[in-house]
């Protein structure tokens, strides 16, 4: 590590949950803009992993927990899709046992620990004087515990679904909806060869504007979101009709994961095993509006069953290099980070609201964002609803009015 020049601290940057295009290109920015300010920048590998599993020795092998970084290091991952430092859905507040590192296993004995005193610990031991977390509301709410627990913290948002409260944008979000945009033009292709109903499930476990957007630029027919449980009949006559009026004879409906079915039922799961948040996989949704609109199609179309084609897109929308806006943005996110540094200001989040980039307290990560469905969901069409685009953000339908 270097340590012939003097410098002015030490910041520490980790990634947390999902990988999205964009962390690298985040990455980069804060470590640049670091090192050009003559600060230390070290790189918490595997999310808050690196921080549990990190031994405080200096006889101790850490090398798969962190990193110290440099320009030269971050400028050719800066321009490429995932996280160098890679991550994981480690919650240090709540681990259990069997993640809790064997020199640990003698102070944390309960069947779930909350270890932040030894993550505390760690920080001091490796001279933090800033840290970084870039991540959505789960990684960012144990930012916010280390906040209050007296650690300088600036905050960056990332998630696919964007639903970190607080911004009007998130890193991965314009990639995501791009990527859903190109996937459900190209299959069209097949929807329309076999005059078929094309079902895409896409992410969003509790927000949908992952659906919304490319539906109102014109990818979908329909969409289903998780604010609102849907009727499958409704959906399945609706779709039918835009069947009827396409001259190619097929329709496109959008599915988020999280979407469920009127009557009172729970999202669909690939299994019952939760990550450390307590959050259990999404998938399958898709598959159950599928089997609905084949059974319930009949009832629209003269007795005449109508096939799917049936599409999760899963990682295609999250794999990949970042779009622009997810070059540019993260590039804003990381120097205004550093704003925020030298002007020896923490506990907050940057953020972009009305096309303005500011920070907000971090506080706000422990908020739900989601649609707003009285301003921007069509319930009896099950279409994104506007009546202005006036003086509505970029990305129009935020979680604030």
């Amino acid at each position: 590590m270097e340590s012939s020049k003097k410098i002015k601290g030490t910041i520490a940057i980790l990634t947390g949950g999902g990988d999205v295009p964009g962390l690298n290109p985040a990455i980069r920015a804060v470590t640049i803009r670091a090192k050009r300010e003559g600060y230390r920048v070290l790189g918490i590998r595997r999310g808050w992993g690196g921080l549990v599993d990190f031994v405080p020795d200096a006889d101790a092998d850490n090398s798969n927990c962190v990193r110290e970084l440099t320009v030269e290091g971050v400028q050719r991952a800066g321009r490429t899709g995932g996280t160098f430092l890679h991550t994981s859905r480690t919650r240090a507040s709540h681990l259990p046992r069997a993640f809790v590192p064997d020199h640990l296993k003698d102070r944390y004995t309960e069947s779930t620990n909350d270890i932040t005193p030894s993550i505390l610990e760690n920080l001091e031991y490796l001279g933090v004087d800033y840290l970084i977390p870039i991540g959505g509301d789960d990684t960012l709410s144990y930012g916010h515990r280390l906040h209050e627990e007296g650690v300088k913290v600036v905050a960056i948002p990332k998630t696919m679904d964007n639903d970190v409260p607080g911004t009007d944008y998130c890193i991965g979000f314009s990639t995501c909806v791009t990527r859903t945009i190109e996937l459900t033009h190209r299959l069209r292709t097949a929807a329309g060869s076999h005059e078929r109903i094309l079902v895409l499930e896409v992410f969003g476990r509790y927000a949908g504007f992952t659906a919304l957007l490319p539906t109102m630029a014109g990818a979908a027919d329909r969409c289903v979101i998780p604010e609102h449980p849907f009727d499958p009949a409704q959906l399945t006559e609706l779709l039918v009709e835009d069947r009827q009026k396409n001259p190619s004879q097929y329709s496109v409906v959008l599915v988020s994961e999280g979407a469920t079915m009127a009557g009172g039922d729970d999202m669909t799961f690939e299994g019952e095993d939760a990550d450390q948040f307590g959050h259990k996989k999404l998938g399958g949704i898709g598959d159950r509006v599928s089997d609905a609109i084949k059974e319930l199609s009949p009832r629209f179309n003269n007795g005449r069953r109508i096939n799917t084609v049936n599409q999760r897109l899963g990682y295609l929308v999250r794999s990949g290099d970042p779009d622009a806006l997810d070059s540019i943005v993260p590039m804003a996110f990381g120097n205004l980070a550093l704003d925020l540094v030298l002007e020896g200001r923490s506990g907050l989040l940057v953020a972009v609201r009305n096309g303005v980039y500011s920070p907000v307290a971090i506080d706000v990560v422990t908020e739900k964002k989601v649609v707003d469905v009285e301003l921007f969901y069509h319930t009896e069409r099950l279409r994104p609803k506007y009546t202005t685009f006036a003086s509505r953000p970029l990305f129009i339908m935020t979680s604030q009015a």
